[in-house]
């Protein structure tokens, strides 16, 4: 089958686009679990009203798996913060608000984020058994709770259509947790990219959510080593620092 354009490609999944619908479709090695998973997440997101493209279908497209969603016109908030500088501390205020408007929803459905990353932590060998006794034992006491934590949420999945409204993608990471824990997670992927927009990030969330730094700060070890799950090995330096969890204490 072929469609009009492609949008994207990742490592197991491309992206493209057809009529008004976006069509995810997954390498024939992806799991069918971790597919029918995100779009579980996706609709028990899309039920909380935030803006987010509606799911359309779930099916076999020439032997693949596939998630069919609606198409939204417009440009990544990444482009435009690239194409205006001069605004980009708006840009990010607003960016932040959204954030907390994801936050302030629940959906009780939702894995926890906890669990997620239990397991990740677990499943890591590149760190010795200490570290991750550690890791599990911090994670382990930071407090519970349920607010809907994106998972990967940067500028890259925000579009903002013509009318200026903002629309946000890829839930594949969604879990029910603690704000922070989210909030520790966007400021690494804006580490990772965007160094030089970190801190700000850091101070605006703080600001506008009433948070201690030094809260979310706590997170940091904890989401690196997720982060470290995905084996990027240019990555793997900068987040074994932060892995080393006496540097938070």
């Amino acid at each position: 089958m072929t469609f009009e354009k492609v949008l994207a490609e990742r490592k197991d999944k491309t992206i493209y686009k057809d009529g008004d619908s976006t069509i995810k479709v997954f390498s024939e090695k992806y799991p069918k679990s971790d597919v029918l998973n995100e779009a579980l997440n996706h609709a028990r997101v899309e039920e909380t009203g935030l803006c987010i493209p509606s799911i359309k279908a779930v099916s076999i497209i020439d032997g693949k798996w596939a998630i069919t969603l609606d198409y939204v016109e417009g440009k990544t908030l990444t482009t435009i913060m690239a194409e205006d500088p001069a605004n980009v501390d708006k840009y990010l205020n607003q960016f932040v608000d959204l954030q907390l408007e994801v936050h302030s929803k629940k959906a009780p459905l939702l894995n926890k984020l906890k669990d997620k990353m239990n397991r990740k932590i677990s499943s890591l060998n590149d760190i010795n058994a200490t570290t991750r006794y550690e890791l599990h034992t911090r994670l382990e006491g930071m407090p519970k709770h349920t607010k809907v934590c994106h998972g990967d949420f940067n500028p890259s999945n925000i579009i903002v259509d013509k009318d200026g409204k903002f629309h946000i993608l890829d839930w594949s990471h969604a879990t029910q947790g603690n704000a922070s824990a989210d909030a520790a997670r966007t400021y690494m992927l804006f580490s990772l990219s965007h160094p030089e927009l970190a801190d700000k990030y850091m101070s605006i969330f703080c600001e506008k959510s009433n948070t201690a730094k030094q809260y979310v700060q706590q997170w940091l070890p904890i989401v690196a080593a997720s982060q470290m799950v995905k084996g990027v090995e240019s990555e793997k330096e900068f987040l074994m620092k932060w892995i080393d969890v006496v540097e938070y204490e």
